[in-house]
Parts: C-alpha cells; sequence; structure tokens
C-alpha cells in the first residue's frame, strides 16, 4: 500500500491537466502515486492524458456525480495512508506535501488538513476556496482566515501559524483514508459545494481535529466548473448549507437557527432581486423546496451522527460583522468569540 494518493478529478478538463499536472508530477514524493479520477469527461482529457502520460493511473467514473460521488466512486479503488483531494486547477509548489504529512503522522488526532491557498490570478493574494483555514459562523456561513464573503485580503504573513479550523478546503485535502471510509466519504447528494464543509463537522463530532499548515502553500485558479455568477451555484450553496446545518447542528440550537437563516436568506433573495438577479433569487427559492423535499433523508443520516458543541465556531453573525460593522478581514473579528 502506497503512504500517498493525489487524487485528482477531472471533468472535461484538459487545459487545466495541460497545464497543471506537470507541477504535481515535477514536486511528488516517492511515496506517492498521481492518480486521475475522471468523471465521465466528454472532451479529449482521457485521450490526452494517454498520449502524453501513459504511467499515470486513471480511474474512470460511470457518471459526473459531481464533487462528491466522484472522489467517492473513485477512493473507493484506492489503497493509501493519506489521501490528497487535488482540485485540477490547482498549482503546487516544491516541498507542498512534506509538512502536512509530517503534520499528521505526528499527531494521530488530525483527521484532514490543509495547505495555505493563494490566487492563481494575483498571487499575493488569499484565494476564495480555502484561503488559511475555513471557519463558520453561528448561523452556518462559512469563511475563512483570509477571505470574508468575497474580500479577499493580501498574504503579510499574518497567517502563517499552524493552527486548528472548522473546516479545510475541498480544493486541497489531505485526509486520513481510513477515516474517510469510517465515516462515509463526502456526502453524494451535494453534489459539490460546502460537501468539504460537512464532512469536516462530523469528523469534528466524533473528536478528531481539522489543521491548517502555512508551511505548505499552492495556488488556485477558482471557478473551474462554475463560475462564481452562477445561479446553479447559487442554488447549491443555499440548499447544501442548509442540509449541512440539519444533520450536524446539536438539538439545542437547531430551531433557533433555522428560524434566523429564514429570515437572512428572504433578505438575501430580495437583494439578488434588487441588483437584477432575478435566476439568483429563483435558486435561493428553489434551494428551500429542495431542502424540504430531503428533509426525510437527511433525518436519517442526522441519526448517524453524535452531535456536539465542537469548537472553532464563531459565536457572532458573520453578516453582521462584515456587512453593517464593515469589518473585512479575519483578525478584526474579536478572536475570543471563536470557541
Amino acid at each position: 500500500m502506497i503512504k500517498t494518493a493525489i487524487v485528482i478529478l477531472n471533468w472535461n478538463g484538459k487545459k487545466f491537466l495541460e497545464k497543471f499536472l506537470p507541477f504535481v508530477i515535477q514536486h511528488n514524493q516517492p511515496d506517492a502515486e498521481i492518480i486521475i479520477a475522471d468523471n465521465a469527461s466528454s472532451d479529449d482529457s482521457l485521450a490526452f492524458m494517454k498520449a502524453n502520460y501513459p504511467s499515470i493511473r486513471i480511474i474512470i467514473n460511470s457518471e459526473n456525480g459531481g464533487f462528491s460521488k466522484g472522489y467517492n466512486d473513485a477512493l473507493s479503488q484506492v489503497e493509501a495512508k493519506y489521501y490528497v483531494l487535488l482540485n485540477s486547477d490547482i498549482e503546487v509548489t516544491e516541498n507542498w506535501m512534506s509538512p502536512i504529512i509530517s503534520m499528521m503522522d505526528k499527531d494521530e488526532n488530525i483527521a484532514v488538513c490543509q495547505p495555505k491557498l493563494l490566487s492563481y490570478s494575483e498571487r499575493n493574494k488569499f484565494e476564495y476556496a480555502g484561503a488559511a483555514g475555513g471557519f463558520i459562523d453561528k448561523y452556518g456561513y462559512p469563511f475563512c482566515r483570509g477571505r470574508l464573503f468575497q474580500s479577499l485580503e493580501i498574504d503579510n504573513g499574518q497567517y502563517d501559524d499552524a493552527c486548528e479550523v472548522f473546516w479545510a478546503t475541498g480544493a486541497a485535502m489531505f485526509v486520513r483514508a481510513d477515516l474517510y471510509h469510517k465515516y462515509g466519504g463526502l456526502d453524494n447528494d451535494f453534489f459539490a459545494h460546502m460537501e468539504e464543509i460537512d464532512f469536516c463537522w462530523r469528523l469534528k463530532n466524533e473528536g478528531y481535529k481539522i489543521m491548517y499548515c502555512p508551511e505548505s502553500f499552492v495556488y488556485h485558479v477558482g471557478g473551474g466548473t462554475l463560475p462564481k455568477n452562477n445561479a446553479r451555484k447559487t442554488y447549491l450553496n443555499f440548499r447544501n448549507n442548509f442540509f449541512l446545518l440539519f444533520k450536524n447542528l446539536p438539538s439545542d440550537r437547531l430551531l433557533k437557527v433555522f428560524i434566523y437563516r429564514l429570515f437572512l436568506d428572504f433578505i438575501a433573495g430580495i437583494k439578488f432581486l434588487s441588483e437584477g438577479g432575478f435566476n439568483d433569487f429563483k435558486a435561493v427559492i428553489h434551494a428551500h423546496f429542495s431542502f424540504y423535499a430531503s428533509i426525510n433523508k437527511n433525518l436519517k443520516k442526522r441519526k448517524n451522527i453524535h452531535h456536539k458543541h465542537v469548537s472553532k465556531i464563531y459565536m457572532r453573525n458573520i453578516v453582521w460583522e462584515f456587512y453593517i460593522a464593515k469589518k473585512k478581514t479575519f483578525n478584526e473579528l474579536k478572536q475570543d468569540d471563536i470557541s
């Protein structure tokens, strides 16, 4: 069994494989294997791989089941101590693996770890999808050290300390393979967006740690599958956020959070309308009805989770802090409120 499997999920991503796979190969380690998991691509990705990288293992999924099912189907066929879930649109750097593997080797309670995620196009800035580690507020809004909503910070070394976080980015996620399978991997019903937060929350409910390692850094293009201004993405973000909360919140917080979120989502829908985003407005409504239709299914999932009051939750409303209090950086938030 290999120690580390770097698994790159590909869907019609020949341009990314062509551009970024050479960096993964150049900076690979002897005890790690690179694997391409293809999500039923319709472009010439596979022909490109077979012609240019015939020695790299390819797992071909029978359908495009999204990020979640794509990885679950592929990783069921991979044996390793650690998995690295790596987006195809990431440029890795020299020695990007060693610090994280070393950190996880030293502490078996670390289930998941991420590197520093920087922007490929603005290389001095953090990147949206994970920045310097993910957090969540008490109402379920995710944010990062280095990124609050769409506001991205310049990396001045302010987050160069290794620390425990709430969630790690799915764009470059190191995870213990045995725990991935023991706790069900990513939730197929999420398809894409926030499935990594759900997975990390489930692991935290089991007492494991999620970490950020600044000694490792990569550059992420982002928006490779769905661009930021996309109604499908809006739908998945709102629906999956409700899935996430319903599955993982402790019982004594569930009703209060959902009542508050109904109000906030109404405000978000009105904001979309006022800005001419009618499709986004419809996506929010669609997301809510999809969630209500899935309650019984998610209730069964909820019963299999050991709910706890876990750490690294920001016990204020990040929407208020960002839009009303005008706090635009993570360090402006009151750190004592991160329980």
